[in-house]
């Protein structure tokens, strides 16, 4: 309060009057101030007096007296105001310094300080009270201040938490005063809505926050700083990640780049912060390099206040860390203030660099906000203000920079150019949707770019702009030419704006069509794209162009969309519609708004032909003929598809084949095929159980029939419903639409195809009665289809959209399924996580559910026009041993686990293996190799890569050929049981040797590649790779090339087939196994494999256990789960045409992938026997219909098979693995581990095991001798590596399956029972055993006696002898002596 005395002395000594007059016109009114109230007029005096006082820290009641006091005496560009109250009460001050502070006009961006957001981090109140008063008072005479004045919104809080700053002690360094939080103990900087966590806080604790929140979506800050205390660095978004790794996780944003330059800015402009070296005393190592740091990447930080700037408030904010001690000295601040002088200015400046302008409404001239600004390339979007206005920070550079609105043609301008220094002037003028005659759109001028120095301001934002005007050039590109004089700027003129028509009527043949795909491919670079799906049966490129913003790739949130045409040869119209929409698209992009936003916001993909061979023999002027319809091969394309209701049995064709791949790799949302004959749009479905005339409804039977009426009503002669009444006089589709079955039965079309195995939703459409019309009425059909054509793709942008993310990491969750109640059509999410779900307006109760995951319901309300983002954040199943509660994952995380499990995510997700197999192409020379020269290959592979290959033999076929075995691995020779180990297996048959010679290939890619490719190393580091190339060598050398169907060398020397020899049970087995089947089998009986492909001919496809016939597959989802793997990365294969009708495999196997037995049942095979006595997976994958294919074919089979073999290397490090010890730590070796209650593997050395599983939950038992048993619950993840579990051991203190206490006790109790009870029985007979002694010694007494009369009537009864003659005395008279004898 000095500086504020001295002027009080100053103005006294100055001023005539009494002492009363003084206090009654300026101390009062100081006093009594309240805020936005009474202002003090600046005085006219000469002399300024400086408010700072850099020897004390102004506490709330002497910060509250000078803010208020500067607020008087600048009024004209200063104004106090309060934004809220601390939870005890304080105010928090806000000084909004600018030119006129008490109104808002257009012009002039917002940025904001905020400091003291911990209450002990001081330094930060106090430079911004500094800086409050440094840019007031040399307002008007320093040019720099003044001009950052004028054109800026500045906005300055020294306290957010005033009530932590009363709390704090002046020289406490580390905090310990406990000022930090707020009076709840609230921690301000941890309490802001996260997008990674849900930050779990009272309102009641935190007014701060919520006072804060409501400001910056109220004010829509451009620029922000927060100033803190503890090191000194500037930190950048995000401050925290999905994964909340502690710390060196780099969480990068959108805008990354430019985050770091707004950090350099501050950085360089301080001469401590620039060094990167802060030297702090309890970090003395700590270093950054140019002073910055990515938030996350220095320390996880949840429920930041920079993150919600940046995600939710327009603004782009950065955290500043101002000094190592966090309440120095106050002798320290005038050093602080100048450290940070020059840094806070220059910080303020870059609020002007990028784009900046104004939206209006071309119809009336009037501001538009809430219009989102969208740069092409940055996935980050703001909106303008109430003004119109927006500010979008921007490098130097050329951008495409959109203006988006609900309700209005988007708008976009390319080649922007943002120069170094003051932001580029792009101003949009937007159409109303509806406003658009039939023909043409009326839109504003092409918006202007105007380069601009600092603006003046005034209630006009166009008044002081230097014009420029925007041409096209023939190609479409945006040219700027500049003007050189300002000029008054006048309303927007309203001219008609005439779309580019395009002007080539003509029907085009293939080699016309593929010269003007290739022209408008090369001439419009930036938005079109052409490619080739396939060939055609006589060998014709089937074409695509590409349309879109950024063609060659998908980019996030933007749906995929086709148009097919000339699907039957003969029927033209479409293919020609086609064409003239290229042309369209391409010249109009830039300058026309609809074509520019379908363009910006849709990858549309047009395929103009799906069969030029038939095209090429149709004849012009067919009305209804059948010349051309099918292709070369004579087969009708869409009757070509499989059926859900009829089986297709005509071989599949090339040009099916290759639209089936495209569509299974591309995420389609919205499709139309174009036809001829009829003039109507036809949806699903196509056919019925009963092949039946009759409506066949689909589950989204609205949805069809909402985007099948948007074409037909923008055809008015489609849209009447008598279309071809000189053919086809009777027949009528009400609004122009029908369903397919209730037209006429269409089994294997393909827009029932689409539907049902995809997630795009296709329509058919008929252009025309006639088939092939003249050229000279291309045009009319062109006029009638322009504006259906366009409307139908903006279907695309119905429903809902959004991802599926896990909450965990942040990552997409790929084959996520989104469900809508009550319509029984479930959608998947693509590899990364995103979906698309076209629905009718109304609400829905959607679920997202994932394996492995916990599924979300949410409901959601699609709007009458545009598309519902919802996204579902998922929350991993997980559980422990027994029962007990879930621990934090990221407590245990080991860090180079956490390497791993990214590293096998990466290839798995994605483009991750397709990148890989760009990545390592090598040179390659195919040919076939008998057995002397394989042997020579596999040993030389051992001679150029010793490191890492290992040669065995395993042992010698029946013509003493080795049946080798090459290992590959980091350390071959060396057993780690803790790494999987997979087995590659080929040449079962010696008459398929494909398998072979991929396999060699195989071989030789991996160690060519070994330390050349990371991904590679990884790979062969974590992983032991077992080859065996050819298991019936002799069978090999017997077999001819070129040969498709030959038996010849199928079978070992013995005539045996090698696949039926392998037996576990010697009562299964006839006679003696054959050598090479005894070898194969010792190496999978050593077991510790993980999974195992066996590579065989004849067919396309992937089979699993069982060959056996009826035999129960205990773990078949697992099995189907691999083959389904290997099908999916093979580029034909998953399509599931077996296309062999040489030996009489055809038709369509979903996925590609069979149950071996389906296939062929028989005994004896390789792969049930690595199930049942291996314990480990194997597949068996068939490359190719012939068995033995000319050598020229290997390089394509190689290129097919490649990444499917890359595959199964990633597959084997997933599933679940562990280890088994006891309570002490020792490892239990040959443990079993019973999965799903019914698969059983064992514990290697070192008690390690590793099974694969297929995703979801899994229940996993451990039994163990003299152990008890143990269960745990697992989740496998499709794209994470192997689960990591510790399963410990208690010894088993069970007896009889009860506690061994209860058995001992009741064992005790039972004993002690027993003797007892056998005492008192031993009494008992004691006693009697007496009594019995005595009568018998008489009888003893006199046997000698009467030894002879004994003899004498012996003949007699002894009963008799002993009754009469011999009674016990002992006894009464009733007790005859016999009754006793008797008993004895």
């Amino acid at each position: 309060m000095a500086t504020y005395l001295r002027e009080h002395r100053h103005s006294a000594s100055k001023l005539c009057v009494s002492l009363f007059v003084f206090l009654l016109f300026v101390v009062v009114p100081i006093t009594a101030l309240s805020v936005g109230e009474a202002r003090l007029v600046r005085s006219n005096t000469a002399a300024k007096e400086e408010v700072e006082d850099y020897t004390k820290y102004y506490n709330y009641v002497e910060m509250t007296r000078l803010l208020k006091f500067m607020a008087l005496k600048y009024p004209n560009i200063a104004n106090l105001s309060s934004i809220g109250q601390s939870v005890q009460g304080r105010e928090l001050w806000v000084m909004r310094i600018t030119k006129d502070p008490n109104a808002d006009v257009p012009g002039k961006p917002k940025c904001k300080y905020v400091g003291n957001m911990h209450g002990d981090e001081t330094i930060s109140r106090q430079v911004l009270v500094y800086l409050v008063d440094y840019l007031l008072t040399r307002y008007g005479e320093d040019p720099r201040i003044t001009e950052l004045v004028t054109s800026t919104d500045i906005y300055i809080m020294p306290s957010m938490n005033p009530d932590g700053f009363e709390r704090s002690r002046e020289g406490d360094c580390s905090g310990d005063a406990g000022g930090r939080s707020n009076a709840r103990g609230m921690d301000l900087n941890r309490s802001f809505p996260d997008q990674f966590d849900n930050i779990n806080v009272q309102q009641e604790d935190i007014p701060e926050v919520t006072a804060v929140i409501k400001w910056i979506l109220e004010k829509r800050f451009v620029l922000s700083g927060n100033l803190h205390g503890g090191t000194v660095v500037a930190s950048y978004p995000f401050d925290d990640s999905a994964s909340h790794k502690m710390q060196g996780y780099y969480s990068r944003s959108v805008d990354d780049n430019l985050f770091k330059h707004l950090a350099l800015t501050y950085a360089k402009n301080h001469p401590v912060m620039r060094t990167g070296e802060p030297k702090c005393p309890d970090t003395p190592d700590e270093t950054f390099e140019d002073g910055i740091v990515n938030g996350a990447k220095w320390y996880d930080v949840p429920g930041g206040m920079q993150d919600y700037n940046y995600l939710n408030g327009n603004c782009l904010e950065i955290t500043i860390e101002l000094s190592c001690c966090k309440f120095p000295p106050a002798s320290e601040l005038k050093k602080e203030w100048d450290y940070n002088r020059e840094s806070l200015i220059a910080y303020l400046e870059q609020v002007h660099i990028g784009v900046r302008g104004y939206v209006k409404d071309a119809a009336n001239g009037t501001a538009l906000p809430d219009v989102r600004i969208v740069v092409a390339g940055i996935n980050h979007n703001l909106t303008t203000a109430q003004f119109g206005d927006y500010y979008r920070l921007l490098l130097p550079g050329t951008y495409n920079v959109s203006a988006i609105a609900t309700g209005y043609m988007s708008m976009t301008v390319v080649g922007v150019q943002v120069v170094e220094g003051k932001a580029t002037e792009l101003n949009f003028t937007l159409a109303p949707l509806g406003n658009e005659p039939t023909v043409g759109i009326t839109v504003p001028f092409t918006p202007t770019i105007t380069t601009t120095t600092v603006p003046t301001t005034t209630s006009d934002p166009d008044s002081t702009t230097i014009e420029t005007s925007s041409t096209t050039s023939e190609m479409g590109t945006s040219v700027a030419n500049e003007s050189s004089t300002p000029q008054e700027a006048q309303p927007p003129a309203q001219p008609e704006h005439q779309p580019i028509q395009p002007q080539d009527f003509r029907h085009h043949h293939y080699n016309d069509m593929e010269l003007f795909l290739r022209r408008y491919s090369n001439g419009f670079r930036s938005i079109a794209h052409l490619y080739s799906i396939g060939k055609s049966a006589e060998d014709r490129e089937l074409y695509v162009m590409v349309i879109s913003d950024n063609p060659t790739v998908h980019e996030p949130g933007e749906p995929e969309f086709k148009y097919i045409a000339n699907m039957h040869g003969n029927e033209v119209v479409g293919r020609e519609l086609l064409l003239n929409l290229i042309e369209y698209l391409c010249r109009n992009y830039g300058s026309d708004p609809e074509v520019t936003q379908l363009v910006n916001t849709t990858r549309i993909h047009i395929m103009p032909s799906m069969n030029p061979d038939g095209y090429e023999i149709a004849r012009e002027g067919d009305v209804r003929g059948y010349t051309g319809r099918n292709n070369s091969n004579n087969f009708d394309l869409n009757r070509n598809f499989p059926d859900q209701f009829t089986t297709i049995t005509e071989p599949r064709q090339p040009e099916t084949i290759a639209v089936m791949k495209w569509l299974k790799n591309n995420p389609f949302v919205l499709s139309a095929n174009l036809h001829g004959g009829s003039l109507v749009v036809n949806y699903p479905y196509d056919d019925d159980k009963q092949g039946r005339t009759e409506y066949s409804k689909c589950p989204d039977d609205k949805v069809f029939k909402l985007v099948a009426r948007a074409y037909s009503q923008e055809n008015a002669l489609m849209h009447k419903g008598h279309p071809c009444e000189d053919l086809y006089p009777s027949e009528f589709f009400e609004d122009g639409i029908t369903n397919g079955a209730n037209w006429y039965n269409v089994p294997g079309g393909m827009q029932d195809w689409n539907y049902l195995n995809t997630n795009c939703f296709e329509v058919t459409i008929e252009l025309g009665c006639v088939k092939y019309p003249k050229a000279q009425h291309l045009p009319l059909y062109w006029d009638q289809n322009r504006r259906a054509l366009l409307q139908y793709i903006h279907q695309v942008h119905r429903g809902v959209k959004g991802m599926v993310i896990d909450i965990k990491d942040g990552t997409g969750i790929p084959n996520a399924t989104i469900t809508v109640e009550e319509i029984d059509h479930p959608i998947t999410t693509n590899l990364d996580g995103e979906y698309w779900r076209l629905l009718v307006p109304g609400t829905y109760h959607l679920t997202a559910s994932a394996r492995g995951y916990n599924s979300v319901k949410i409901y959601a309300t699609v709007p009458e026009e545009g598309v519902e983002l919802v996204d579902f954040r998922l929350t991993r199943v997980r559980s422990e041993p027994n029962g007990q509660a879930p621990k934090d994952p990221r407590a245990t995380q080991d860090p180079a686990e956490e390497v791993f499990q990214s590293f096998i995510k990466d290839l798995s997700l994605g483009q991750g293996l397709e990148q890989l197999v760009q990545s390592t192409a090598t040179e390659s020379s195919f040919r076939y190799r008998h057995y002397k020269e394989l042997s020579e290959f596999l040993r030389g592979l051992t001679l150029n890569f010793p490191k890492i290959t290992s040669l065995h033999s395993l042992g010698q076929s029946v013509e003493y050929r080795t049946i080798w075995a090459l290992e590959i691995s980091n350390k071959p020779d060396e057993p780690e049981t803790a790494e999987p180990k997979i087995r590659l297996v080929g040449g079962i048959h010696g008459n398929a040797p494909v398998g072979t010679e991929l396999l060699l290939e195989f071989a030789a890619f991996l160690c060519i590649n070994y330390g050349k490719n990371p991904t590679i190393t990884r790979l062969i580091n974590e992983t032991r790779i077992v080859i065996l190339p050819s298991i019936n060598p002799d069978g090999r050398e017997l077999a001819r090339e070129k040969q498709c169907t030959s038996t010849v060398g199928m079978t070992n020397a013995h005539g045996k087939d090698l696949d039926t020899d392998f037996f576990g049970n010697a009562s299964q087995r006839v006679v003696m196994a054959q050598p090479e089947t005894r070898a194969v089998m010792d190496l999978i009986l050593e077991r510790g494999f993980t999974l195992s492909v066996a590579l065989d001919g004849g067919s396309l496809l992937a089979t699993y256990p069982y060959d056996k016939p009826v035999q129960p597959v205990e773990n078949e989802e697992t099995l189907k789960y691999l083959a389904n793997v290997y099908a999916r990365n093979h580029p034909k294969m998953h399509l599931g045409d077996t296309g062999c009708p040489s030996n009489g495999q055809m038709g369509n196997i979903p996925d590609g992938v069979l149950r071996a037995a389906e296939r062929q049942s028989h005994m004896g095979s390789m792969k049930d026997f690595s199930v049942d006595f291996g314990h480990c997976p194997e597949i068996t994958v068939y490359t190719g219909c012939c068995l033995f294919p000319p050598a020229e074919q290997l390089a394509t089979l190689w290129a097919e098979n490649r990444k499917a073999l890359l595959s199964m290397l990633v597959e084997v490090h997933k599933g679940v693995r562990g280890m088994v010890k006891d309570k002490s730590g020792k490892p239990i070796v040959g443990a079993m581990i019973v999965l799903n209650g019914g698969v059983r593997v064992f514990t290697a050395e070192g008690g390690y095991f590793h099974a694969l599983l297929a995703p979801g939950n899994h229940n996993i038992e451990a039994v163990a001798d003299g152990y008890q048993q143990q269960r745990q619950e697992v989740v496998v993840s499709s794209y994470e590596a192997a689960t990591s579990i510790i399963i410990e051991f208690d010894m088993d203190n069970r007896i009889f399956g009860l506690p061994r206490e209860f058995v001992v006790a009741t064992a005790a109790a039972s004993m002690t029972a027993l003797v007892v009870t056998a005492c008192i029985i031993w009494c008992v007979c004691a006693a009697k055993s007496n009594q019995q002694k005595d009568g018998f010694h008489r009888l003893r007494q006199h046997r000698d006696d009467y030894e002879d009369e004994i003899r004498l009537t012996s003949m007699g009864s002894k009963k008799s002898l002993l009754s009469n003659e011999f009674q016990d005395e002992s006894e009464s008279d009733e007790d005859t002596l016999y009754a006793n004898a008797d008993k004895l």
